[in-house]
Parts: C-alpha cells; structure tokens; sequence
C-alpha cells in the first residue's frame, strides 16, 4: 500500500508575490503527523509544492491533500488528476472543513476538522475496504499522538525544520479567525503532556525550535511547566503568543529562561472599538507599549501582526500603525488586509449585508481587499497596505525602529535580523537554488542566541 501526502502550492507562491525565502521556512508538519499513522507495513511520502516539484505520473493507493483557501484552486487540480488514475483521493485542512460541499466534488473522501483521531480511522476503513465519504474527529485529544516520522522531513529544503507543534487551536474565539470554524462541534483548545513534548525537544537536533501553536502561551500552566522543563536545554526558540498572555510576567520570565529568543504578537489594530467588533476582547490598545517593553526586556524579539480595513478604519490607519511599529522598535512585521474566511463568523455577517466582493478564493490571501468598506474603497485600502510595507521595511526605518533598543547588541540584533528578512531576496534565492540551505541553520542559531535581557 502506498500513501501519497501533498501540500499543494498556495497561489501567492505561484505568482509576483512569491519570496523563495518565505516559502522555504517550515516543513509540512500537518502531513508529517498524518504520515506517522501510516502502519509501517505501508510506504508513504511526503511533497511540498512550494519547495519541490510535484510528480503526477505515479499511482498511490492514497492520495492525501492538505487544502488551503488559496491552494484550492490546485488542491482540486491535484485531486482530479488523481482520481482519474482510479487513487483514492482524500480532502482536508482548514478550507474543506469550511466549504465541505465544495470539496466533496474533487474527493473520495473528506477529513473535517482536526484529523488525529479521523485519519487513522480512515486508514482502518480503507484497509478493510469500507472507507466512508466523509469524517470527523469523534475525540480530539493529543495524548496518543504517535512519534512524528521526521525522517520524512527533507531538511535541507527549509530554513527552520525543526518546528514543532504542543497544542492545537486558541483559547480565543476572535471572528475573523480560522479555529472558530475548524474546531467547531468540540474542544477548541487542548495540547500535549509536557512530558511528550520534552521528550521530542530532546531528539530533535540542533538549538532552533519553532513552536507553530497558534498560541504557545495559551495555557498558562501547561506552558510554564514546558519552559520549566527546557531550562538548560540550550535552545533558541519562536513561537506565537496573544497578547493577554504576555502579561503574566512570571510565565514571559520562564519563557525567556527557556530560550525564547522571538514572538509572533497579534496586535491587530490599534482602535479598540474595531478590536471589539471583531470579538478580540483580549486586545487593549493602552496597553501595548508597556508589553512591547516586557518583551524587548527579556531579548525576545517581536514579529507585529496588523489587520487593515477593520469597520473603524479611516484613510490614516495605515500610516498610524507603521509609525506605532516603528517608534516601538517591532523587529518585524507583518500586514493584512481584513479577510473573511469561509466559516468564520465574520464572513457570515459580510455575506449577509451582502459586502462580499466575490468569492475568488485564489484572491482571499489577505493582499487583496475582497469585501466592501464603509469608508475606503478597495484600491485604497490594497495602496494603504502595499505603503505600509515600504514605510515600515525602508532603509531609514529599519534604522530608526532598531535605534528605539536601549542595548547596543539587541540594537545591531534588530537591524541584522529585519535586513536580512527583507532586504536579501536575491541572495537568498541563490542559497536555496544551491539547495544550502543548512549552512543558513547555524547563523540563525546565533542571531537569535545572541539576546540577553537588558539590565
């Protein structure tokens, strides 16, 4: 029995906005669960459309595909292909579990929901011959989660392999979010046993780790326990936290004991009454500049996530919010345009009061404005997105945001990592052509080791 995994290439990584860089950070970790489910009798391989190319002459027994909203459009393409061959072709992530029907028309069977516990089910039917055309997770635990076959990892293919995963979903329940339609109909937050996790630190080689939690602090108890456990560990780590979270200065002390070096921070906006419109309670404007200042404190780095054209936006919200990233030295950035979501609450209420554009999904990447706004138009709002990129990733900002660092190395740390982010595409590009990518592992090893908490 042979079992194919796919993560097909998102649109944007086929088009003018492609990075090389971008697309070459992390390893397809959902599939390499998956492929850990496999009996070891089967054979099962793992193709990441963004880093390599996919090959549709052969004929595995199973084909399964990750979809992504803008990877629908090729993970249908895929998926037919291969049906046509006669393979059992099986649909999940996060889009089919949003528009199933739509799925269903390009699958044998479809996974809705996390698939820990569904996958292996399937695997069990298809054996025996009586797969059925649609599952879901009866139970959604993380306890039994198997060995991950890291072996499948082609390592040299990404600038960060070592990521990891000790929780699934977010505690929060904000609309424009993607768990609040993936987790629906059962636990929407739950992680590991501190013990497996420890375990899995253990073996995986080199400093780096890259935690892809939605939210690696999102139980407080279950996360203090894990930086407890790696203190000594000599690791440099990132990961993503909500804000709420950062405020819990005993959790951010153990956090950076632990060696974590950067944070993924969803500021989102920096007007309240938008935050709250869009059901993210947890976030207060007021307070960001002391938890930006907690943060630098302890040399963790921050990785700013903004969204544009929230209800409450006006034509200066661009402007405004690169200016508040800059002066409070955010090492990075990250811009979005307001995307509803199929299944998402907000885009419910935009489909609704009929203000959605279209639904070309290829377009719903969060560089396209896809829905109508009450006080910007759509090429105001994709110019006022594309301008705050340029403003916050100019020469002179890079240099005035690194100047707000009160250390002379958390100083030449911020400039060295965002130059080399977003100012090096061409060398980059070079590097992962060469396929040397590893040589690359070593430095970022010692960029984000090099923090020290400011006295």
């Amino acid at each position: 029995m042979y079992v194919k995994l796919i993560l097909p290439a998102l649109t944007e990584a086929r088009s003018e906005y492609f990075r090389s860089i971008k697309y070459s950070l992390f390893p397809p970790l959902g599939l390499v669960t998956l492929a850990s489910y496999v009996p070891d009798s089967w054979n099962v391989s793992i193709t990441d459309e963004h880093v390599e190319t996919l090959d549709t002459s052969d004929t595995p027994d199973i084909v399964g595909i990750e979809v992504y909203i803008t990877a629908a459009r090729r993970s249908y393409e895929i998926a037919d292909a291969y049906r046509k061959k006669g393979c059992h072709v099986v649909l999940g992530g996060l889009h089919v579990t949003a528009l199933p029907k739509e799925a269903m028309a390009h699958a044998d069977t479809i996974i809705t929901g996390p698939a820990e516990e569904a996958w292996p089910r399937f695997l069990s039917d298809f054996k025996n011959g009586v797969a059925a055309p649609h599952y879901r997770s009866a139970t959604r635990t993380l306890e039994d989660l198997p060995p991950l076959r890291r072996e499948l990892i082609k390592r040299s293919l990404y600038l960060v392999p070592n990521s990891l995963v000790t929780s699934r979903g977010c505690p929060h329940r904000c609309d424009f979010c993607y768990s609040t339609s993936f987790f629906k109909g059962g636990r929407s937050y739950y992680s590991r046993r501190v013990d497996q996790v420890l375990a899995e630190i253990e073996g995986i080689p080199g400093r780096h780790l890259f935690f892809l939690d939605d939210n690696i602090l999102g139980d407080e108890r279950f996360a203090l326990a894990l930086f407890e456990g790696m203190r000594g560990m000599n690791r440099a780590c990132q990961g993503a936290a909500t804000l709420k979270s950062l405020t819990n200065a005993p959790l951010l002390d153990a956090a950076a004991r632990a060696g974590m070096r950067s944070l993924f921070i969803g500021f989102e906006s920096l007007n309240r009454a938008s935050l709250e419109q869009t059901n993210k309670h947890h976030n207060d404007p007021r307070g960001y500049n002391q938890i930006v200042r907690a943060v630098h404190d302890r040399g963790i780095m921050i990785n700013g996530s903004f969204v544009f054209g929230l209800e409450h936006d006006r034509h200066d919200v661009f402007d405004a919010t690169v200016d508040w990233a800059i002066r409070s030295g955010l090492e990075t950035a990250t811009f979005h345009i307001l995307t509803p979501y199929p299944g998402t609450p907000l885009f419910h209420r935009m489909e609704k009061n009929g203000r959605l554009l279209h639904r070309n999904w290829d377009l719903y990447d969060t560089r396209h404005a896809v829905t109508r706004h009450p006080h910007m138009s759509q090429a105001e709002i994709e110019a006022g997105y594309w301008r705050a990129y340029r403003h916050f990733y100019s020469a002179p900002n890079i240099v005035r945001s690194s100047a707000s660092h009160s250390s002379l190395s958390h100083m030449l740390r911020h400039m060295l990592y965002t130059i080399a982010w977003k100012k090096c595409d061409p060398i980059w590009q070079a590097i992962i052509q060469a396929r040397k990518l590893p040589i690359m592992h070593s430095l970022l090893e010692r960029v984000l080791g090099s923090a020290r908490r400011s006295q």
